[in-house]
């Protein structure tokens, strides 16, 4: 009897001993070395914040009014970016290489109105137009609002540029950081879009 106690008690030892080895987490097992220990944490960024966005679809005038537009319909408040320092019309610039063709066409044609009567008007690029100058050509904004939208082309694309820009900005990582540096967290905030290339 006692030989049958002895037995029992060594299949109990040895079933404890393995199931001590297999709770044993494996890697504590491994030596790790002393330079592994000691990783170097590197500050990183997102390459799009850093970068600088190039132009996919606008030509260089259209850029340039479009900037102008957006200097004059979305300009820099004391807490809050303006449409160029959001970068705005590099992100439309963007949007609309990849847009369907009606808006394509909507904005090359709005844009080029835009320098066109610039010319016509003052002799001068649209961009180098004073604010004064260039709200006549902007007359089209300065109708009251409606659900419809307007019938005249050039109408439509001033409504739509205006609402794009000021959209563009508010969405920007410029005014995320300018809302969080005014102690303002709002639903959305800290999430934008980076210029793409």
């Amino acid at each position: 009897m006692l030989a049958g106690c002895d037995k029992f008690n060594f299949s109990m030892k040895r079933r404890q001993a393995i199931q001590a080895l297999l709770g044993a987490p494996a890697i504590a097992a491994i030596p790790v070395p002393a330079a592994a220990q000691e990783i170097p944490k590197l500050a990183t960024t997102n390459p799009e914040a850093v970068g600088e966005a190039v132009a996919h679809f606008f030509t260089a005038p259209q850029m340039a009014a479009l900037r102008r537009l957006g200097d004059l319909l979305v300009p820099r408040m004391a807490n809050r970016p303006g449409a160029r320092e959001a970068k705005a019309a590099e992100f439309l610039d963007f949007l609309l290489s990849q847009s369907p063709a009606d808006r394509q066409q909507l904005y090359r044609a709005g844009l080029n109105r835009l320098q066109s009567e610039a010319r016509n008007g003052s002799k001068a690029a649209f961009e180098d137009l004073t604010p004064q100058q260039a709200d006549a050509i902007l007359a089209p904004l300065h109708a009251a609002w409606t659900y419809a939208a307007p019938t005249d082309p050039f109408a439509f694309f001033l409504r739509e540029v205006k609402e794009d820009l000021l959209t563009a900005t508010a969405n920007s990582r410029e005014f995320a950081d300018a809302q969080t540096a005014a102690g303002r967290r709002g639903t959305g905030v800290g999430t934008y879009w980076y210029p793409v290339e």
